[in-house]
């Protein structure tokens, strides 16, 4: 095999032969991981808060999940779906249609990424409906390619230079509570965005054109924005009565990650169609769209599908994570983390003037840092520098938020308590540090 490389070595053939484009929030080089636990080749470990970006609810190689794929790598990787069916593939969408919310008859079908799921939402919606216009939301975030970037509201990295962009697809207004007009009340700001939202559909597109409106019941890259239950249901009492097709973009919020197995469960309500992805397959790429059977039975064979869609190694790694989640309490477990968020993030609210506000469902958990917490105005530079001391001092964080100042918390679910505990305080310590280096706490 050759001598082995050390990070720098890696870090130059990576600067070498990888593209730019491709960010790393961490330059060390992962070898081994277990739970909420990476270590890279140098031996140095790594508390995991990241989780591939909220990819790995259930851990780094779970054993139940490493078993499935090679029990199912020793008989047939990838016969293709399209050429000859194989048993996982039924099962995971059988699986998926029975725990999605929704009360009707539901279908679904797999395919490779989060951006591949939100595209095909659009084409089912657009094929039903007769009608092209997508609606999505300020601050939104639903992929990378064409179609997805469009519908994407950040502009840097994801959309400058890239135009030009797909027609018909426009931004909507979303409530963002802890940015509301001073002097407002919760109530006053809740029926105000309403109004705007629906002033949005006499000024900017009229509804009798749109297809559907694809919405994150929590904001994703947007910072992790929980939206108000009112607000929720009035999407989803608008999109009836328009002849709208509501889409739940769950790719992020998914599979326990809120203390429920999916988001919409907290606003009591169920959409048309739902995109999966992320922590669905543990890691190994897959995504989804279920939805209403007479819907999703649109389309005509062939108009849908994709040469990896649905591989076999992926379908049963996520038949495992589903029993993981049930047979692990994870959606308890979800609860009881981000309980335990909140208390220390309290504490340093108390303690650090640049802590604005922390919010959460479940473990899907994130804190703003302003300048202070008077005048709440984003501190993406200070945001930026405790993530970097953090993961030079072996703590993947990531951030969020359309000005870079949210930091978000999105470990496995399966965290240990020593875990969560380490990685806590070597935040704590961070911040001492940062105090100290920056004189922006006070």
């Amino acid at each position: 095999m050759g001598k082995q490389l050390s990070t720098k070595e890696w870090q130059e053939k990576r600067d070498k032969y990888v593209v730019k484009g491709v960010s790393n929030g961490n330059r060390a080089i992962a070898v081994e991981g277990k739970g909420a636990t990476l270590y890279d080749i140098e031996g140095k470990k790594f508390i995991d808060f990241g989780a591939a970006i909220g990819t790995i609810n259930v851990g780094h190689s779970h054993p139940k999940v490493v078993a499935a794929i090679q029990k199912q790598a020793e008989k047939v990787i990838h016969p293709g779906f399209n050429v000859i069916m194989y048993p996982s593939y039924i099962e995971i969408c059988e699986k998926l249609c029975e725990v999605t919310p929704g009360d009707f008859a539901k279908k679904a079908i797999l395919l490779n990424s989060g951006a591949e799921a939100v595209e095909n939402a659009v084409k089912i919606a657009r094929k039903y409906t007769k009608r092209q216009g997508v609606v999505t939301f300020t601050r939104g975030f639903h992929g990378r390619t064409l179609m997805t970037m469009t519908m994407t509201s950040k502009v840097k990295p994801y959309k400058l230079g890239f135009g030009p962009f797909a027609p018909e697809v426009y931004q909507a207004p979303y409530p963002y509570m802890y940015r509301k007009p001073e002097g407002m009340t919760d109530e006053q700001y809740e029926a105000d965005v309403i109004a705007q939202f629906d002033q949005f559909f006499v000024a900017t597109v009229a509804p009798e054109t749109v297809a559907c409106i694809v919405m994150e019941p929590i904001q994703g890259e947007g910072g992790f924005v929980i939206p108000p239950k009112s607000f929720v249901k009035h999407v989803r009492e608008f999109c009836t009565k328009h002849g709208i097709l509501m889409v739940a973009d769950e790719i992020q919020t998914g599979f326990a990650r809120t203390g429920k197995l999916f988001a919409m469960e907290h606003f009591e309500i169920a959409a048309d169609l739902m995109t999966a992805s992320k922590s669905i397959a543990g890691g190994m790429p897959l995504s989804a769209v279920i939805g209403k059977a007479e819907i999703m039975d649109t389309a005509d064979p062939g108009e849908l599908g994709g040469t990896y869609c649905g591989n076999p190694l992926a379908c049963e790694a996520a038949l495992a994570v589903l029993e993981v989640i049930e047979e692990e309490q994870l959606c308890e477990r979800a609860q009881w983390i981000g309980e335990v968020l909140e208390s220390q993030v309290k504490e340093w609210q108390e303690k650090y003037n640049c802590f604005g506000e922390f919010r959460r469902l479940g473990a899907m958990c994130a804190v703003e840092i302003v300048t202070d917490q008077t005048s709440k105005t984003p501190n993406k530079d200070l945001t930026t520098k405790i993530a970097k001391a953090a993961n030079e001092a072996g703590l993947l964080l990531l951030t969020a938020g359309l000005d870079g100042n949210i930091i978000r918390f999105l470990s496995p679910l399966v965290i240990t308590d020593e875990e969560l505990s380490e990685g806590l305080a070597i935040l704590e310590n961070v911040l001492s540090d940062c105090q100290i280096s920056t004189k922006q706490f006070v």
